[in-house]
């Protein structure tokens, strides 16, 4: 069938809005119509080639739709609404072994060389492959997709609210709840509040944290982070130094520090956040060139800790049922998170305000 998709034609260049070809799903996939899709920081580092990724490429990895047809073997009902993950697992690499699942290797693999599970793309232009982004491609009226990445969600629950529980949700919460086990009455900050981390501060104030300080440079995401349930926020100073002084004035130092912006400095000021025993959680994807030092006396000293987290140590199957029964009881204002809708043709315009940081979530609407 043919679909229309923005496409990215080559790193570096602007999303183009072409017609193309999309073949039926094979076995084991599902053919998704894309309903809502949010605009996340991961395509803009494909766009701007902080993350390595093959072109020409359908990028969006956050949607929600409805499943038309489904491949050999897939036992889940064509009309079913879902959400969409990019992260689903094969069950049998040594990663799925340990359950580590959202670290499966087979997944990892495909995801690098922009085909789906099986290594074929079903994206073409004029009879050229195209390749997909996270196994979704979800900036497209249409996406073939793993059934694995398909978790159904009820009929009550708004597609846009669905689209970001595929990832900047499942992230911000997951880091909290999975990756770092948050209990009730621990101290947390949250550094960068855009949609991973105003979603790791209702996560942290869901799970009954005792504390919860968001730090970020913009005044405005800091209002809504309080107003999400953040007990203080404090305006990054140009130091991280200087700003975790002023986490632990606030704090005492917290059990977890949540950085949510790829920022070398920033994970600093997270892990200086921290009290004995306390965890750096880095979520954010910095360049591939980057390091980031800590001070090493104070880890063996008092134990601190630096944790890596990618998509919250999610398990799909487990953990969206979850987050949509805290959104279904309002423990979890999603909705909260979406500052801006688009059509599919306004996509440009969402990646700007993406780049200016004038955004919490941009959402691309297809109904």
């Amino acid at each position: 069938m043919i679909v229309t998709a923005a496409v990215l034609p080559r790193t570096g260049g602007e999303l183009e809005l072409l017609e193309l070809e999309l073949s039926p799903p094979g076995p084991g996939e599902v053919l998704v119509s894309i309903r809502a899709s949010g605009v996340c920081h991961s395509d803009l580092n494909a766009i701007d080639g902080i993350a390595e990724t093959p072109c020409p490429a359908v990028l969006g990895h956050e949607g929600a739709g409805v499943v038309e047809e489904v491949g050999a073997g897939v036992g889940i009902e064509e009309g079913t609404r879902v959400a969409l993950s990019w992260m689903p697992s094969c069950g049998r690499c040594e990663e799925c072994t340990r359950d580590l699942r959202h670290l499966c290797r087979i997944v990892w693999r495909a995801m690098g060389a922009g085909t789906l599970l099986d290594g074929a793309r079903r994206l073409s232009m004029g009879g050229e492959p195209v390749f997909h982004y996270s196994l979704l491609s979800t900036f497209a009226e249409r996406a073939v997709v793993p059934a694995g990445s398909c978790i159904p969600i009820p009929d009550d629950v708004p597609f846009d609210v669905a689209s970001l529980i595929g990832c900047c949700v499942a992230t911000g919460t997951g880091a909290v709840w999975r990756t770092a086990a948050v209990r009730p009455g621990d101290r947390v900050a949250v550094f960068g509040c855009g949609g991973v981390g105003l979603s790791a501060v209702m996560g942290a104030v869901a799970i009954g944290a005792s504390t919860v300080v968001a730090v970020d440079i913009a005044t405005d995401k800091l209002v809504v982070a309080e107003e999400l349930g953040a007990t203080a926020s404090i305006p990054w100073t140009g130091g991280p130094e200087e700003t975790a002084s002023l986490v632990h004035e606030a704090t005492g130092g917290v059990d977890a520090a949540f950085e949510a912006t790829g920022r070398p400095d920033v994970a600093r000021a997270a892990f200086l956040s921290t009290r004995a025993r306390g965890a750096a959680v880095l979520i954010g994807i910095p360049p591939a060139d980057s390091e980031v030092s800590f001070p090493a006396l104070s880890i063996p000293r008092l134990e601190r800790r630096v944790l890596g987290s990618i998509y919250g140590s999610t398990v799909p199957e487990r953990d969206f049922p979850e987050i949509l029964a805290l959104y279904g009881r309002g423990e979890l204002p999603i909705e909260r998170l979406i500052s801006h809708r688009f059509p599919l043709d306004g996509i440009g315009e969402a990646f700007e305000l993406l780049r200016r940081g004038d955004t919490l979530r941009a959402v691309v609407t297809m109904e």
